[in-house]
């Protein structure tokens, strides 16, 4: 890919996948549709568990700040995000009813960004590693009839900017900037077949003061957002759940160059696809989830298909 614009580069690598940013005037890569059914309980209790995850992003459309289709030369972007994710959750318990418990996530990044035709396109920083994300939680249990009932954790999310990055590049695996992304998720069994789900963050970023040379600023801030997961499902064998998943991000502040709002820089996008969940033991799970993007602004619109394995040791 050839250097480019910075314009071009705020619209088209935001968000991409988890550990994938490409610059701090954007928001830096987020959950979006890794987790889906039967997110706030730990489906074997206390201990170690190993999660897996890899996600294929596919958009052909850049939308800008209005939502309409930019016209550049049928863009193709393709990205593949592989997480690998350890999680120990104690076994004493804490106030309140708690436990608490310990996350951490490796990114690695894979990018691809085509045209139909020569121009001055932004310059990607190949594969790489990206930011690593490390969050305590604390997690509640709420059994009824000795049935399960309501599944709930917070968790303090934090992405340390350890990835790959270059300022020569306008897309890096690595933001090169500390984000603060916290949430609440949680589970509701309506039946014991039925279950709904949700994970709502809140983001925020630092400031960036080694941005992209092409930038042309000399510090970039990305603004505060809202992202959320959410999912359905219902139970259609002791093995097997069916449903509806999706995600929604929007950005609630504007980004800053240089200590001034960019106006008309604010993201949004909505996904939302079926699902399914395999089990092969309390211990071991299969998740498979497809995502079709919708009503995005400042940011790709395109597909999103993720398989993720968990573990209980």
């Amino acid at each position: 890919m050839k250097k480019g614009t910075r314009a071009l580069a705020s619209v088209v690598v935001v968000l991409v996948g988890m550990g994938l940013s490409a610059q701090a005037f954007d928001l830096p890569a987020v959950n979006l549709g890794f987790t889906s059914f039967l997110d706030g309980p730990a489906p074997a209790g206390p201990g170690v568990y190993f999660q897996q995850y890899v996600q294929l992003y596919m958009a052909d459309r850049l939308m800008d700040a209005d939502g309409k289709k930019i016209p550049f030369p049928d863009p193709e972007l393709t990205a593949v995000i592989s997480l690998s994710q350890l999680i120990y959750m104690g076994k004493t318990p804490c106030p309140m009813g708690t436990q608490w418990g310990i996350d951490v996530i490796l990114p690695y990044v894979s990018l691809d960004l085509d045209y139909a035709a020569d121009g001055p396109f932004p310059r990607a920083n190949d594969a790489g590693f990206g930011d690593l994300l490390v969050g305590p939680f604390l997690q509640w249990d709420i059994i009824r009839d000795g049935k399960p009932f309501f599944f709930h954790r917070v968790e303090f999310q934090c992405l340390l900017p350890t990835g790959d990055y270059d300022d020569a590049r306008e897309l890096n695996p690595g933001a090169n900037v500390f984000s603060f992304n916290p949430y609440w998720a949680g589970t509701l069994f309506a039946t014991p077949a039925c279950t709904l789900s949700a994970r709502i963050h809140y983001l925020w970023n630092d400031t960036n003061d080694e941005p992209p040379v092409s930038s042309g600023a000399g510090e970039l801030q990305a603004g505060q957002a809202v992202h959320a997961n959410f999912a359905a499902s219902y139970g259609v064998h002791q093995a097997l759940r069916l449903g509806v998943n999706g995600y929604y991000l929007k950005q609630i502040t504007d980004s800053e160059a240089d200590g001034r709002e960019v106006a008309d820089s604010r993201e949004q996008v909505l996904g939302i696809g079926p699902g399914a969940l395999v089990s092969f033991s309390q211990h071991t799970h299969l998740f498979l989830n497809a995502y079709y993007e919708m009503d995005a602004e400042n940011r790709p619109e395109g597909q999103r298909y993720n398989a993720r394995f968990v573990h209980h040791f």
